[in-house]
């Protein structure tokens, strides 16, 4: 009895189909591989575009500066000059502590001052070539005030030191009148006005001093005093 026909495929056209396969995939990784190639370059072609477009301006700009401005020579290296920073103004330290020291020595808590103090309230003073106009003046607020120094609550010693240094500046700026706020003494022992006393005392010791008199109540009243300094003489030729 003849067996039927088998439908099964033929063993050389299974082996055909996976080869096949693989070789399409080849295929499409290798265009693939190639489209990408051509993405980058480009990429790249257009970097190049874009920075010799960027050099081109730039070489435009220097072209149109140097048709600006002209013919441009440089400088030699052996004709430059390099100057060297101006040094600081030097500080006169040690001549401001002798200066302190020469006030302080000067400045005596010694020296009797009552006898060139006018006998009236305001305890006024003037030096003799000053006439009493002067003083008057003074105490009616004919000088503006340019600066002031608040000495009450300070020991002596300390007191005497900043007063004998803002009376040093004060004349340094050209000042003509200015405030020395001594207090009233209320916070002294027997409520004394022992600051006021000696504040009298060392103005009258200083030679740019040339009259003070009490100041008037708005202006600190019997606790201050207002200071007549001598004007400074310009000195020619000085900056």
């Amino acid at each position: 009895m003849k067996r039927p026909s088998s439908s099964r495929v033929p063993r050389a056209a299974l082996a055909v189909g996976p080869a096949a396969n693989g070789i399409a995939a080849l295929g499409a990784l290798r265009a693939e591989l190639q489209r990408r190639e051509r993405e980058a370059a480009e990429r790249e072609a257009a970097a190049r575009a874009a920075l010799e477009r960027e050099r081109d301006r730039e070489r435009e700009a220097r072209t149109l500066f140097a048709r600006s401005v002209g013919a441009v020579t440089p400088l030699a290296d052996d004709e430059r000059a390099w100057l060297r920073a101006a040094p600081p103004e030097p500080e006169p330290r040690q001549r401001e502590r002798d200066e302190a020291d020469a006030l302080r020595a000067t400045l005596s808590d010694e020296f009797d001052v009552e006898s060139l103090l006018e006998t009236d309230d305001a305890l006024s003073f003037r030096r003799p070539d000053i006439g009493p106009d002067v003083v008057r003046k003074l105490r009616r607020g004919g000088w503006v005030i340019q600066a002031q120094i608040d000495l009450h609550g300070l020991r002596r010693d300390e007191a005497r030191d900043r007063l004998a240094a803002f009376l040093r500046e004060a004349a340094r700026q050209g000042l003509r009148c200015v405030r020395v706020v001594h207090g009233k003494g209320n916070g002294s022992p027997g409520r004394e006005p022992v600051l006021k006393q000696r504040v009298h005392a060392w103005l009258v010791q200083k030679s740019s001093v040339i009259a003070f008199t009490q100041a008037r109540a708005a202006e600190g009243g019997s606790g201050a005093l207002i200071v007549l300094l001598k004007p400074q003489v310009a000195v020619k030729g000085a900056r």
